[in-house]
């Protein structure tokens, strides 16, 4: 079996909404609900947790011991605007893999179905050399205009919504890729990526505190 290693990295503080991958999500502190999710992965052989968060170290080891990995993120890619890449160097350079899946604790919708699915993709990619990594996307048809006021994509005098050519989101539920991939073009996105569509609700992300509102009600209400 293709072995798969789940990144799942955390920050220890939030600007938005305070003490985010702790805060209580319909009774469990926000970030269990997406390690939960993965742990229920059929191809995911480990989860490694990067983070800078002895709180979280902690909780970790009282909730998921030897299930989980964790890796005391290095002192140079912490803060707030650090890029992801950076912080997925260290992660890649702390374990072998054949396929990483990185994705978020803020995903609380996203279906441990749709992960599996994916990287399936993924392995069947893999063996045809058709794309080097895969990513998550929403789609949506929605007129938008720049800053100036100008039509992005569209013609203003078409109106009907539905003839609009669909533009995707990277929502970054998951990205997933191989080592070779994201050393080669410095990115999780691949030279030759698949875009992954997945449903808006399941994309739902936490970065606001309205967000959270959301995302609790509609978790509890699908569950």
């Amino acid at each position: 079996m293709t072995k798969v290693v789940a990144l799942l990295p955390m920050k220890g503080t939030s600007e938005r909404v305070p003490n985010k991958n702790l805060k209580i999500f319909n009774g469990k502190p926000l970030y269990h609900i997406v390690m939960n999710t993965l742990l229920k992965s059929k191809f995911i052989d480990l989860i490694i947790v990067n983070t800078d968060s002895e709180f979280l170290k902690s909780d970790i080891e009282a909730n998921f011991k030897n299930k989980v990995k964790v890796v005391d993120r290095n002192h140079e890619v912490c803060g707030n605007y650090v890029s992801m890449n950076k912080v997925l160097e260290q992660d890649i350079s702390s374990i072998n893999s054949e396929i990483y899946i990185q994705t978020h604790s803020t995903n609380p919708l996203l279906k441990a179905e749709t992960i599996d699915r994916a990287i399936d993709k993924m392995i069947a990619s893999l063996k045809t050399k058709e794309n080097d990594s895969v990513f998550a996307v929403s789609k949506t048809q929605k007129r938008f205009y720049n800053k100036d006021s100008k039509p992005m994509n569209h013609d203003p005098k078409m109106l009907v919504t539905q003839h609009l050519e669909p533009i995707f989101e990277e929502n970054s539920c998951f990205y997933i890729f191989t080592k070779k991939s994201f050393l080669n073009n410095e990115s999780r996105i691949g030279e030759n990526p698949f875009m992954y569509e997945i449903d808006k609700i399941e994309a739902t992300d936490i970065d606001e505190p309205e967000d959270f509102i959301i995302a609790e009600a509609l978790h509890k209400l699908l569950r």
